[in-house]
């Protein structure tokens, strides 16, 4: 392994190289440190990069020595910062109260720490220093006793790059969904229920699916958000109202798309492999066909950044923390994917986003 000067030339800046993939290690009394160590205890996923991890080299440690995994990695105070030219480093933080990670739950330490960690990727990625940043898991309630404002990495990551479109979105083979809303409370649900906001997941998954994915015309099929989305407004007008509506503008913009189609049904395979991608309309309409079919194995991509974000699907399982007992599947495939989408970014130039102003008046 070897770790570079960033005052010197650095061969980071050669396109032969293998992309730089900052992972965060998320709350550190979670099964960040344990699914992070397992996933790049793997041969095959370390040869996919090199890796700096914005973690605490100590938690680490002891989830490697849990899991009989030798140290791979090297170690550096988080004032020294180094590019890295091969391996694994960790950006090491020493601040901390010793040992209240032992005893797994929200903390005000936990979230200030896991929302270091993010800043530092964050700020790395803005520089260029990094390709792609992968997030281990939060907790939203460390988070806000840290006195963060932001339900998730999603909210917290768009502010940060200026992003006035993000969506939410689940890969899994090939299994890809967006959402319409997501930190949002379902009675909260119908105060920000819009045409736009039904019109912006499939536009930016149709841009996802073609520059991402290199599917040259996407297919999406758009969940309705109704008992048999709405049943010609038996059960509620917002299909005909708002999401046929938004499915019109798409279909304008060139983007091939058919609904609303029954929730319920969407999901099973004979219908969701006619399309590359699906919208829901609510966070729990997407995520509970994603964990049922791809639970430990989906990916938590940030759709409409201006840099490439991956995450786990699940959180900080603070109830097995420290046992040894967490799968690193879905950390595995967050780092996969986040590496085969650096290399394509670093070789495909994407095609360009459509104007704000088409989707600026959504007539709610």
């Amino acid at each position: 392994m070897t770790v570079h000067d960033p005052t010197s030339d650095s061969p980071f800046e050669s396109k032969s190289c293998k992309p730089l993939i900052g992972i965060t290690m998320g709350d550190p009394s979670g099964i960040g440190a344990e699914t992070i160590v397992k996933a790049l205890a793997d041969p095959s996923i370390r040869s996919l990069a090199r890796f700096v991890v914005f973690g605490i080299d100590e938690i680490l440690a002891a989830a490697a020595d849990a899991a009989d995994v030798r140290s791979f990695w090297f170690s550096l105070d988080a004032s020294q910062r180094r590019r890295v030219d091969s391996g694994v480093i960790v950006i090491d933080h020493k601040e901390y109260e010793a040992g209240f990670w032992m005893k797994p739950r929200p903390t005000l330490e936990g979230g200030r720490l896991s929302l270091r960690f993010l800043d530092e990727a964050i700020e790395d990625a803005k520089s260029g220093a990094i390709d792609a940043i992968v997030t281990g898991p939060i907790n939203k309630t460390s988070w806000r006793l840290a006195g963060c404002r932001h339900p998730g990495h999603t909210e917290k990551l768009a502010e940060a790059f200026g992003a006035k479109r993000v969506t939410m979105a689940f890969v899994a083979g090939d299994l890809r969904v967006a959402l319409a809303s997501a930190h949002v409370g379902l009675f909260e649900l119908r105060n920000r229920f819009t045409i736009g906001a039904v019109f912006q997941p499939i536009d930016l998954l149709h841009q996802s699916l073609r520059d991402w994915f290199g599917i040259e015309r996407p297919r999406i099929a758009v969940a309705g958000l109704n008992p048999h989305a709405g049943e010609n407004g038996a059960f509620g007008d917002e299909e005909a109202r708002i999401i046929e509506p938004a499915i019109q503008m798409a279909r304008n913009a060139g983007i091939e798309v058919e609904g609303p189609f029954p929730a319920d049904t969407l999901f099973i395979r004979q219908r969701r492999t006619r399309y590359d991608g699906i919208v829901a309309m609510y966070h729990d309409q997407g995520l509970i066909p994603v964990k049922m079919m791809a639970f430990d194995q989906a990916v938590n991509v940030t759709l409409g950044l201006p840099i490439i974000r991956t995450s786990v699907d699940h959180g900080t399982a603070f109830d097995i923390a420290g046992a040894n007992a967490a799968d690193p599947g879905s950390m595995k495939a967050a780092i996969t994917l986040a590496c085969r989408l650096a290399v394509r970014d670093a070789t495909v130039a994407p095609a360009p986003a459509p104007q704000p102003a088409a989707i600026a008046d959504d007539g709610a």
